[in-house]
């Protein structure tokens, strides 16, 4: 079965650590990157995983 990890997700402007979120190990090999709000910039920025 799919082993669920918990990642964090920083916005790619600024470097805040703004979003918490799992994802598959078994399915999703890369890093992780979602479009989202960042409220340190107040705007949509990339946020991507973090280690």
């Amino acid at each position: 079965m799919a082993e669920r990890v918990r990642v964090v997700l920083a916005c790619d402007e600024c470097g805040a650590r703004n979003y918490h979120t799992t994802k598959s190990r078994d399915r999703t090999q890369e890093r992780l990157a979602i479009k989202k709000f960042c409220p340190a910039c107040k705007r949509h920025t990339l946020h991507k995983e973090s280690k």
